[in-house]
């Protein structure tokens, strides 16, 4: 993959997308500081510049099925667990795609897909991983790798050990392994704890069994009813 860095960028996902009919499929766009990064539900991503990795991949052709875009999300997630664990760090994954260590968030993602019919053309893979920087002023939920193991990190080093990962995994976009991996990990699996169901519009206590093919989260509540959600359908109560 060849990787292209800048000092500063509004966002390396909304460049990507810019420049995204003249570039090839396998190239990195990575942040060293972004002034307008963009997360989930139209989150701001904020970021001490020079010290995490904030980075876009782009993707064409993958043979993708729109409708299986969610192996995608669940690569990814698994991608950065992996990374992660490289460096001793034991993260799990919020689902859909926030990745957590010890309950405090260390990475999030942003995956903007263009259609070719019924498949995939494009995917923009943005990520945001919480590398050097120590405080979070702004993020009381917020931890990083230099927190969780002592030590600073080379970011150009970490991004390449990443791209290995990431890259390798792409051939199991389809293979059951890949989405065993991503539910195995999910934050609070088999663990009784409060969400707020947002379609109903009530909290309610329950378990987190796993996910579906379609990429919805099952959670079994209190009364044995299992209750299936997509994203933007229930809450996380921290």
């Amino acid at each position: 993959m060849n990787t292209i860095w800048y000092e500063t960028i509004d966002s390396t996902n909304t460049e990507a997308l810019r420049r995204l009919d003249g570039i090839p499929s396998g190239t990195v766009l990575a942040a060293r500081s972004q002034t307008a990064g963009r997360g989930q539900r139209g989150n701001t991503w904020f970021t001490e510049p020079g010290k995490n990795l904030t980075f876009s991949v782009v993707l064409k052709d993958l043979g993708l099925k729109a409708s299986d875009s969610i192996r995608l999300n669940a690569l990814t997630s698994v991608a950065v667990v992996s990374l992660l664990e490289h460096y001793g760090v034991q993260p799990v994954i919020k689902w859909p795609n926030d990745i957590y260590v010890s309950g405090r968030k260390i990475c999030g993602m942003l995956i903007e897909n263009t259609l070719d019919g019924a498949m995939l053309g494009a995917s923009v893979v943005g990520i945001g991983i919480n590398i050097n920087q120590r405080e979070f002023p702004q993020l009381a939920n917020a931890t990083s790798l230099a927190l969780c193991t002592g030590k600073d990190e080379a970011l150009e080093e970490v991004l390449a050990v990443f791209l290995e990962i990431f890259e390798g995994m792409l051939s199991q976009l389809d293979s059951p392994e890949l989405w065993e991996r991503y539910a195995s990990r999910l934050y609070r699996l088999g663990k009784t704890a409060r969400y707020y169901d947002i379609l109903r519009e009530e909290e309610f206590e329950g378990v987190i069994q796993g996910v579906e093919p379609d990429g919805r989260l099952c959670i079994l509540d209190a009364g044995g009813e299992r209750r299936h959600y997509r994203f933007k359908e229930v809450s996380y109560i921290l």
